[in-house]
């Protein structure tokens, strides 16, 4: 499926604290997004235009499709949902502060996120 339709962020945010998972491993951030909509899922990754999207056939249970990315990509998705998302702030707080130490003031302390949201 290859649209010019692209998803508004906030509602992308809305899928992500329902169905996303923020992950660490070896110091490397994940952000993974799972459904079993396949249009939906082609469209947060046309819409992001990043990470990979695939499907996954459990041995038990239906298939479904995962977007996810890692690494400097997260960075940029965790910016993009930053402003929207309620559920996962935390995680996606720890993301931004992990990949972007230009957040930091000059007294190496963290800026409090919350006075940049909309």
């Amino acid at each position: 499926m290859s649209s010019n339709f692209k998803l508004d962020i906030p509602y992308i945010a809305g899928l992500f604290d329902a169905k996303g998972i923020v992950s660490k491993r070896n110091k490397v951030w994940k952000i993974e997004i799972s459904m079993e909509d396949i249009n939906v899922m082609e469209l947060v990754h046309e819409t992001l235009e990043c990470g990979n999207l695939r499907l996954v056939v459990p041995t038990i249970g239906k298939k479904y499709w995962r977007w996810q990315c890692v690494g400097k990509d997260c960075l940029f998705v965790a910016k993009l949902l930053w402003p929207h998302v309620t559920v996962k702030l935390h995680r996606i707080e720890q993301i931004i502060d992990h990949y972007d130490p230009g957040l930091q003031d000059l007294n190496d302390n963290v800026v409090e996120l919350n006075r940049f949201r909309k």
